[in-house]
């Protein structure tokens, strides 16, 4: 920690700006084409950056300096508040409205207003922070020269092409003897700035060290609070037990009960129970009960586009028929959808038992599955190596106490959106030859939440593009699943685990392997489908594409602590993993319906919950991440459940510590893959987790990929972000 009477943080803020430079917008474009494995260049974690070091220094004051103008001083201040930046002092150097900044000019000013700035401030040390882009490095050095007591430490996020002679601080640094340090985004930066102060990462961490504030979520025109505590949170693993659960559910809902459900695909006909009833009836059944049902399912384009078209009209049309309300929803972008999947029952007269579904799994074919996993005997159509009734493997999470009023408030903002469900002539006239109506009834006002019934703190977190008409509850779009995974990885420090049914995309690779960068005991391991669930071969080269860059860069950023496995069943038939979770070290838990890609975290609508149990789990080791965050009971028994699964085995004694753990299914995968590689000879090995092969490491023939990786990024895995937000590489 620096001496002296008071600490304080100069942020350059031009090189994070929308706005920037010629030099800075050029070098942007580039980097947005760039596909190295090693480039992790972002601005990821910036503002939790500047936010975590002004309160490590006992709450310093924040000054941001810009070679702009003072007539822009306001819309600057905006957009870095809107950006998650602390409140400071805006410092602008530009002297007229003809901005020497398009070239890259202001240096001598910047640091004529630095020093003016210490002069007024005799007894502060000083945190500089910048990027290695522009004049930085020569403002903040020659500042430093200048005072050498005045500086603490240098900070630069490295935005250098990779492929060019980065440029050589050590040399511009001559005569500096503050500590200086870089790293290609703020997450991987803390630290080192961290460590360069002596202090390391804070103890004990609060629920707000890892849940999003309402400003961190970007999103002020919503009415969700940031999170609610005291709720009951129960794992539903595989479709058996969710459709159990909400069978129940549905079946005590009755007069003054209201069911809200929105999904990406529901059958009418999908049995919820061996002898029934079926998705049609259970929903029916609540109608014709004096329940209020109303639901919102994705209007999908045709059969050839999206098969749940006709699935999806017929389950509105039925429900309708019984008294309910079903919408079929189209307000997304062009090629996009609505995924989010939840259920919400809640009770007139009995608030305790009123209750919320969400996470991966639609009311659909094929998702009614066990632990055994010989699948669904309503199976839809997948890639043949599944065989004809594929396994799934997916989680639902069952939520009771005051996290029941958000996820109904999320229903009702997109319920209450005046917006037209579609204007597509191909929606519009079957919908009304079909009679399905073209907007919701009004609803009554919401009940009170309900009272505290748990241990659990839940945050909702979601994904809305901005698009036109805009979203009243989003108008700038959310994107707080990607925050919330950017802000809890900040605090990985021993395993994340994770299952999902892609993991495809550079600009989410990127956020693990800045984590895998930042703490080298930290291991990652990622469960996925061994193949995508379709037969197209054209998709799955697209698919296995991304996915293969995706994985490439993880394990570039954390070598063997990396693993990506798939799984089969006891019958040697591979398991198609549907399910979208991630636990970071048994303290935080995410299960939602999104997936680790561009599409779910910028482009179509998601709904997850990240659980943070306050109760812990005494069983050692007490504090995986050795940060005094300890072992919390939802998220460590989560993993547990999951694993013991996937590795066949009923205890946990080699499961508990995270290193052990990690060990343990490197072991078990090679035992399998070896079995297999012998010709399954001799008795089967325990474990059910193999190696995971993603084909060519990223790269296709070239007749292949001058195709192949265009219509990946535009169709498969669109980017629903602002251009000035791609080209910043932000959320």
């Amino acid at each position: 920690m620096p001496s002296g009477d008071a600490c304080g943080v100069i942020f350059d803020v031009d090189g994070v700006l929308r706005w920037g430079s010629l030099g800075r917008q050029l070098g942007r474009i580039r980097a947005l084409r760039t596909t190295s494995l090693r480039d992790r260049r972002s601005m990821l974690a910036m503002p939790r950056l500047v936010r975590a070091l002004s309160a490590d220094l006992g709450g310093a004051p924040v000054v941001y300096v810009t070679a702009f103008s003072k007539v822009m001083a306001r819309p600057i201040t905006t957009v870095l508040g809107r950006d998650g930046y602390p409140p400071g002092t805006l410092v602008t150097v530009g002297r007229s409205c003809v901005p020497r900044w398009v070239v890259g000019g202001s240096r001598v000013r910047k640091l004529a207003r630095i020093e003016q700035l210490a002069d007024r401030m005799p007894s502060a040390q000083w945190v500089l922070l910048g990027d290695d882009g522009g004049h930085d490095p020569q403002v903040f050095f020659d500042f430093a020269r200048r005072r050498p007591d005045r500086v603490a430490v240098i900070g630069f996020r490295q935005v250098f092409d990779l492929d060019r002679s980065k440029v050589e601080l050590s040399s511009l640094a001559r005569g500096v003897s503050a500590a200086v340090v870089g790293a290609p985004n703020g997450e991987e930066l803390l630290p080192r700035v961290r460590s360069a102060l002596g202090i390391g990462q804070p103890r004990e961490g609060s629920v707000g060290d890892w849940f999003l504030s309402e400003l961190e979520r970007g999103n002020g025109a919503t009415r969700l609070r940031a999170w609610t505590e005291g709720n009951k949170v129960r794992p539903l693993v595989h479709g058996c037990a969710y459709y159990d659960a909400v069978a129940r559910k549905l079946a005590a809902a009755g007069d003054g009960d209201s069911v809200h459900f929105v999904g990406w695909r529901g059958d009418a006909d999908e049995l919820l129970a061996e002898g029934g009833p079926t998705v049609v009836e259970a929903l029916a059944g609540a109608a014709n009960r004096g329940a209020r049902v109303c639901g919102l399912l994705w209007h999908a384009h045709t059969g050839v586009v999206g098969s749940q078209a006709g699935p999806n009209r017929k389950l509105a049309l039925a429900v309708n028929a019984a008294g309910g309300e079903v919408l079929l929803d189209q307000r997304v972008l062009p090629f996009g959808c609505h995924h989010q999947k939840m259920v919400v029952v809640r009770h007139a007269a009995r608030p305790e038992d009123d209750v919320a579904f969400l996470g991966g799994i639609d009311l659909d074919h094929g998702s009614r599955d066990n632990a055994v996993h010989r699948g669904d005997r309503q199976s839809v159509g997948a890639n043949p190596v599944y065989g004809p009734n594929p396994a799934y493997h997916d989680v639902q999470l069952e939520l009771q106490g005051p996290a029941v009023r958000d996820a109904e408030e999320t229903f009702r903002e997109r319920w209450q959106n005046p917006a037209a469900v579609s204007r597509l002539p191909w929606h519009v006239i079957p919908d009304r030859i079909h009679g399905l109506p073209r907007s919701g009834s009004p609803l009554p006002p919401a009940s009170p939440a309900p009272p505290v019934t748990g241990t659990c703190a839940v945050q909702l977190l979601r994904t809305y593009p901005r698009r036109r008409p805009r979203y009243p509850y989003a108008p700038r779009g959310e994107r707080s699943i990607a925050l919330a995974y950017t802000k809890a990885l900040g605090r990985a420090e021993q395993l994340i685990y994770v299952e999902d049914q892609y993991l495809w995309s550079f600009d989410v690779a990127r956020i693990f392997a800045a984590a895998l960068q930042r703490s080298t005991r930290l291991h990652l391991i990622a469960v996925v489908p061994r193949r995508p669930d379709n037969e197209n071969q054209f998709y799955n080269d697209s698919a296995m594409l991304g996915h293969s860059e995706a994985v490439a860069m993880v394990r570039e950023a954390g070598g063997e602590r990396v693993q990506v496995l798939d799984v089969e069943n006891l019958q040697g038939l591979p398991v198609y993993v549907h399910s979208k979770l991630c636990i970071v070290d048994d303290v935080w838990a995410a299960v939602g319906s999104d997936n680790f890609n561009t599409r779910s975290w910028t482009h179509d609508s998601e709904l997850t919950a990240a659980v943070l149990d306050s109760e812990r789990d005494r069983r050692a080791p007490t504090d995986p991440g050795r940060l005094g965050d300890g072992a919390r009971r939802f998220a460590r028994e989560l993993r547990l459940t999951l694993m013991r699964e996937h590795l066949d085995l009923d205890e946990d004694d080699d499961l508990l510590d995270p290193v052990r753990a990690a060990d343990t299914v490197r072991k078990s995968a090679a035992e399998l893959d070896a079995w297999h590689d012998g010709g399954c000879r001799g008795p089967r090995p325990a474990g059910r987790m193999r190696s995971h092969s993603v084909g060519q490491g990223g790269k296709l023939p070239a007749r292949h990929r001058w195709l192949t990786a265009p219509i990946y990024r535009s169709f498969l895995d669109p980017d629903g972000r602002p251009l000035d937000m791609r080209l910043r590489r932000t959320y």
